[in-house]
């Protein structure tokens, strides 16, 4: 169990919200509209209203006592970067804020988060990439060009074993899992046969999963 710091209660605050509930977390919540506070109640350790551009409100919180800060403030781009950049000054562990826009991005990165989340560009190459090929089921950007497919198997490499593909050798990529009638199996062995019914979690670069695969 982790104590989190959340920022901003917006639709995206809401649903961090939500899920740091579910997985135990504690979480204290701060947004400077009571409406959003009242109503994220149920689901957090603990909340107030309040400017998180005011050091002296900051300040007062502990900042530095909490394992994750999340700047979820989406709609007020100088807001998000003052509180970034107060939660460093004040001694936040780990500061991960919300960008609305590429440069908002450079600038929180700039003014101090450790990580930026960009939900819109994230979820746009997701969905270009995932719905754009028949072959493609899912997809993970892992960063530095590498990334986590689900893919189709191909037809040629049906009813062969996974030693005889030998894929990492060949096509410079790892199967790190094959799903098949929606369960995982992670334990994957040389003598693994590939099948019609089934599709395969892959990691290697972008550029070889997808000449691989004719992506």
């Amino acid at each position: 169990m982790k104590s989190i710091l959340l920022i901003g209660l917006g639709r995206f605050g809401r649903h961090i919200a939500v899920k740091l509930n579910e997985l135990g977390h504690e979480v204290m919540a701060v947004d400077n509209n009571e409406e959003k506070v009242n109503e994220i109640l149920p689901f957090v350790t603990n909340a107030m209203i309040g400017d998180s551009t005011n050091e002296t409100f900051l300040r007062s919180l502990g900042v530095e006592n909490y394992d994750v800060c999340y700047v979820a403030i989406g709609d007020n781009f100088q807001s998000s970067l003052e509180t970034t950049s107060l939660l460093k000054e004040l001694g936040a562990r780990l500061v991960i804020s919300r960008a609305t826009r590429d440069v908002h991005e450079k600038f929180l990165l700039r003014n101090g988060a450790d990580h930026v989340v960009y939900p819109e560009k994230q979820m746009g190459v997701w969905s270009a990439i995932t719905y754009s090929s028949e072959k493609v089921f899912d997809y993970i950007d892992l960063g530095e060009n590498h990334v986590i497919m689900e893919v189709a198997v191909p037809p040629e490499w049906l009813g062969k074993s996974v030693v005889a593909l030998d894929v990492r050798k060949n096509h410079h990529i790892n199967i790190l899992a094959i799903r098949n009638d929606g369960r995982l199996n992670v334990t994957i062995t040389g003598d693994t046969v590939l099948e019609s019914d089934q599709t395969l979690l892959v990691l290697g670069t972008n550029e070889n999963i997808m000449k691989c695969f004719k992506i």
